[in-house]
Protein backbone atom coordinates (compact mmCIF):
# COMPACT_ATOMS: atom_id res chain seq x y z
CA UNK A 1 0.00 0.00 0.00
CA UNK A 2 2.40 2.86 1.24
CA UNK A 3 4.66 1.67 3.61
CA UNK A 4 5.08 3.47 7.00
CA UNK A 5 4.22 5.45 9.22
CA UNK A 6 6.88 7.92 11.48
CA UNK A 7 5.55 7.12 14.68
CA UNK A 8 6.65 6.02 18.59
CA UNK A 9 7.93 4.06 19.55
CA UNK A 10 9.33 2.86 15.84
CA UNK A 11 7.58 3.43 12.51
CA UNK A 12 4.06 2.22 11.98
CA UNK A 13 3.58 -0.10 8.84
CA UNK A 14 0.77 0.20 6.82
CA UNK A 15 -1.21 -2.97 5.36
CA UNK A 16 -0.44 -3.63 1.72
CA UNK A 17 -3.81 -4.11 1.14
CA UNK A 18 -5.15 -1.36 2.24
CA UNK A 19 -7.27 -2.69 5.12
CA UNK A 20 -6.72 0.47 7.10
CA UNK A 21 -9.73 2.59 8.42
CA UNK A 22 -9.87 5.90 10.45
CA UNK A 23 -11.57 5.98 14.04
CA UNK A 24 -12.93 8.97 15.02
CA UNK A 25 -14.85 8.69 18.95
CA UNK A 26 -17.03 10.67 20.20
CA UNK A 27 -16.97 14.09 18.59
CA UNK A 28 -20.29 15.14 19.93
CA UNK A 29 -21.94 18.30 20.40
CA UNK A 30 -22.42 18.01 24.26
CA UNK A 31 -18.68 17.45 25.02
CA UNK A 32 -17.25 20.08 22.60
CA UNK A 33 -19.88 22.47 22.71
CA UNK A 34 -20.47 25.50 25.05
CA UNK A 35 -23.38 24.57 26.89
CA UNK A 36 -22.96 20.93 27.20
CA UNK A 37 -23.00 18.12 29.41
CA UNK A 38 -18.93 18.02 29.23
CA UNK A 39 -19.37 22.16 30.53
CA UNK A 40 -21.92 21.39 32.48
CA UNK A 41 -19.20 19.50 34.72
CA UNK A 42 -16.98 22.71 35.42
CA UNK A 43 -14.46 21.57 31.73
CA UNK A 44 -13.16 23.73 29.39
CA UNK A 45 -14.30 22.48 25.71
CA UNK A 46 -12.18 24.55 23.80
CA UNK A 47 -9.26 21.65 24.76
CA UNK A 48 -11.44 19.45 23.20
CA UNK A 49 -12.35 21.68 20.18
CA UNK A 50 -8.45 22.04 19.12
CA UNK A 51 -8.34 18.81 17.69
CA UNK A 52 -11.85 19.68 15.10
CA UNK A 53 -9.05 20.94 12.66
CA UNK A 54 -6.61 17.85 12.58
CA UNK A 55 -9.32 15.51 12.68
CA UNK A 56 -11.39 17.29 9.56
CA UNK A 57 -7.66 16.83 7.51
CA UNK A 58 -7.91 13.13 8.29
CA UNK A 59 -11.35 12.75 7.56
CA UNK A 60 -10.69 14.55 4.26
CA UNK A 61 -7.61 12.09 3.38
CA UNK A 62 -9.41 8.83 4.16
CA UNK A 63 -12.45 10.04 1.77
CA UNK A 64 -10.01 11.31 -0.97
CA UNK A 65 -8.97 7.43 -1.08
CA UNK A 66 -12.36 5.90 -0.12
CA UNK A 67 -10.86 4.34 2.99
CA UNK A 68 -13.38 3.13 5.75
CA UNK A 69 -14.24 6.03 8.14
CA UNK A 70 -16.27 4.85 11.40
CA UNK A 71 -17.74 7.49 13.56
CA UNK A 72 -18.67 6.88 17.35
CA UNK A 73 -21.17 8.37 19.28
CA UNK A 74 -21.78 7.74 23.18
CA UNK A 75 -25.45 7.50 23.87
CA UNK A 76 -28.26 5.52 25.32
CA UNK A 77 -31.45 4.29 24.97
CA UNK A 78 -34.59 7.09 26.15
CA UNK A 79 -35.47 4.92 28.92
CA UNK A 80 -31.42 4.12 29.96
CA UNK A 81 -32.38 0.24 30.23
CA UNK A 82 -29.00 0.00 28.30
CA UNK A 83 -27.21 2.29 31.03
CA UNK A 84 -26.23 0.15 33.86
CA UNK A 85 -26.76 2.11 37.35
CA UNK A 86 -23.21 2.42 38.60
CA UNK A 87 -22.95 4.49 35.01
CA UNK A 88 -26.01 6.22 36.20
CA UNK A 89 -25.99 7.09 39.29
CA UNK A 90 -21.86 8.09 39.82
CA UNK A 91 -21.41 11.54 39.95
CA UNK A 92 -22.57 14.62 41.87
CA UNK A 93 -22.46 16.99 38.96
CA UNK A 94 -25.70 19.59 38.20
CA UNK A 95 -26.35 17.20 35.48
CA UNK A 96 -26.73 13.88 35.19
CA UNK A 97 -27.15 11.33 32.02
CA UNK A 98 -30.94 11.26 31.05
CA UNK A 99 -31.64 15.10 32.43
CA UNK A 100 -32.27 17.77 30.26
CA UNK A 101 -29.69 19.35 29.36
CA UNK A 102 -29.64 23.26 26.97
CA UNK A 103 -29.18 20.71 23.64
CA UNK A 104 -31.84 17.66 25.12
CA UNK A 105 -31.36 15.05 27.52
CA UNK A 106 -27.87 14.19 28.03
CA UNK A 107 -25.93 11.33 26.80
CA UNK A 108 -29.45 10.49 25.07
CA UNK A 109 -29.31 8.81 21.56
CA UNK A 110 -31.07 11.23 19.26
CA UNK A 111 -30.54 14.00 20.99
CA UNK A 112 -29.77 17.75 19.69
CA UNK A 113 -26.71 17.39 22.01
CA UNK A 114 -25.69 13.86 21.68
CA UNK A 115 -25.39 14.30 18.03
CA UNK A 116 -21.83 14.70 16.26
CA UNK A 117 -20.73 18.20 15.51
CA UNK A 118 -21.30 19.97 12.51
CA UNK A 119 -18.26 20.41 11.38
CA UNK A 120 -17.73 16.55 11.36
CA UNK A 121 -21.19 15.24 10.35
CA UNK A 122 -20.86 11.71 8.72
CA UNK A 123 -21.30 11.05 4.59
CA UNK A 124 -24.15 8.15 4.27
CA UNK A 125 -21.10 5.64 3.04
CA UNK A 126 -20.04 6.70 6.75
CA UNK A 127 -20.35 3.83 9.98
CA UNK A 128 -21.84 5.23 12.59
CA UNK A 129 -21.54 3.21 15.92
CA UNK A 130 -23.88 4.02 18.96
CA UNK A 131 -21.86 2.78 21.91
CA UNK A 132 -23.48 2.28 25.77
CA UNK A 133 -20.23 2.16 27.14
CA UNK A 134 -16.74 3.99 26.81
CA UNK A 135 -15.06 1.63 24.72
CA UNK A 136 -16.35 1.05 20.72
CA UNK A 137 -16.35 -2.89 21.12
CA UNK A 138 -19.03 -2.70 24.09
CA UNK A 139 -22.88 -3.83 23.07
CA UNK A 140 -22.21 -2.88 19.46
CA UNK A 141 -21.27 -3.76 16.01
CA UNK A 142 -17.85 -2.97 15.43
CA UNK A 143 -16.20 -5.86 15.58
CA UNK A 144 -18.03 -7.61 13.10
CA UNK A 145 -18.35 -4.33 11.01
CA UNK A 146 -14.35 -4.06 10.95
CA UNK A 147 -14.08 -8.13 10.02
CA UNK A 148 -16.88 -7.77 7.19
CA UNK A 149 -14.30 -5.05 5.96
CA UNK A 150 -11.28 -7.09 6.69
CA UNK A 151 -9.81 -4.27 8.41
CA UNK A 152 -6.53 -5.14 10.34
CA UNK A 153 -5.19 -1.72 11.08
CA UNK A 154 -7.19 1.56 13.07
CA UNK A 155 -5.85 5.23 12.69
CA UNK A 156 -7.84 6.57 16.14
CA UNK A 157 -8.39 9.57 16.91
CA UNK A 158 -11.33 11.95 19.05
CA UNK A 159 -12.00 12.49 22.51
CA UNK A 160 -11.66 11.54 25.79
CA UNK A 161 -7.96 10.52 25.27
CA UNK A 162 -8.04 8.84 28.75
CA UNK A 163 -11.33 7.78 28.40
CA UNK A 164 -13.33 6.74 25.67
CA UNK A 165 -10.18 6.73 22.98
CA UNK A 166 -7.97 4.83 25.57
CA UNK A 167 -10.22 1.83 26.52
CA UNK A 168 -11.12 1.64 22.59
CA UNK A 169 -7.76 1.29 21.66
CA UNK A 170 -7.09 -1.38 24.16
CA UNK A 171 -10.37 -3.42 23.43
CA UNK A 172 -9.04 -3.17 19.88
CA UNK A 173 -5.24 -3.89 20.41
CA UNK A 174 -6.78 -7.12 22.20
CA UNK A 175 -8.56 -8.27 19.26
CA UNK A 176 -5.42 -7.86 17.21
CA UNK A 177 -5.91 -4.92 15.71
CA UNK A 178 -2.79 -2.81 14.58
CA UNK A 179 -3.77 0.56 16.48
CA UNK A 180 -2.22 4.52 15.55
CA UNK A 181 -2.97 7.03 17.95
CA UNK A 182 -2.96 10.38 16.41
CA UNK A 183 -1.13 12.62 19.13
CA UNK A 184 -3.19 15.90 17.79
CA UNK A 185 -6.11 14.37 16.72
CA UNK A 186 -7.27 13.13 20.29
CA UNK A 187 -7.62 15.41 23.49
CA UNK A 188 -8.42 15.55 27.31
CA UNK A 189 -10.02 18.14 29.36
CA UNK A 190 -6.68 17.08 31.43
CA UNK A 191 -3.96 17.75 29.39
CA UNK A 192 -1.69 15.55 32.04
CA UNK A 193 -4.34 12.29 31.03
CA UNK A 194 -3.45 12.92 27.53
CA UNK A 195 -0.15 12.99 27.81
CA UNK A 196 0.22 9.96 30.45
CA UNK A 197 -2.15 8.25 27.93
CA UNK A 198 0.23 8.77 25.02
CA UNK A 199 3.22 7.78 26.76
CA UNK A 200 1.29 4.37 28.62
CA UNK A 201 0.14 2.77 24.95
CA UNK A 202 3.35 3.54 23.32
CA UNK A 203 5.83 1.86 26.33
CA UNK A 204 7.69 -0.91 26.58
CA UNK A 205 7.62 -1.15 22.41
CA UNK A 206 3.91 -0.34 22.31
CA UNK A 207 2.56 -2.34 24.38
CA UNK A 208 -1.18 -0.99 22.94
CA UNK A 209 -0.10 0.49 19.68
CA UNK A 210 1.25 2.98 18.47
CA UNK A 211 1.05 7.18 18.37
CA UNK A 212 2.27 9.92 15.45
CA UNK A 213 1.66 13.63 14.38
CA UNK A 214 -1.23 13.73 11.63
CA UNK A 215 1.24 15.56 9.37
CA UNK A 216 3.24 12.43 9.20
CA UNK A 217 0.01 10.13 8.67
CA UNK A 218 -1.34 12.42 6.08
CA UNK A 219 2.49 12.89 4.06
CA UNK A 220 2.42 8.76 4.18
CA UNK A 221 -0.91 8.78 2.85
CA UNK A 222 0.00 11.82 0.21
CA UNK A 223 2.64 9.54 -0.83
CA UNK A 224 0.23 6.63 -1.95
CA UNK A 225 -2.20 8.27 -3.58
CA UNK A 226 0.47 9.90 -5.80
CA UNK A 227 2.80 7.02 -5.83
Amino acid sequence: MMGSIQAQPYDYELPSNGKVALIIIDMQRDFLESGGFGEALGNDVSLLRSIIPTVQKLLEVFRANQLPVFHTIEGHKPDLSDCPPAKLERGKGSLKIGDMGTMGRILILGEMGNNIIPELQPKDTEIVINKPGKGAFYATSLQEQLQEKQITHLIITGVTTEVCVQTTMREANDRGYECLLVEDGTESYFPQFKQATLEMVRAQGGIVGWTAHSTDIIQAFEGWKTG
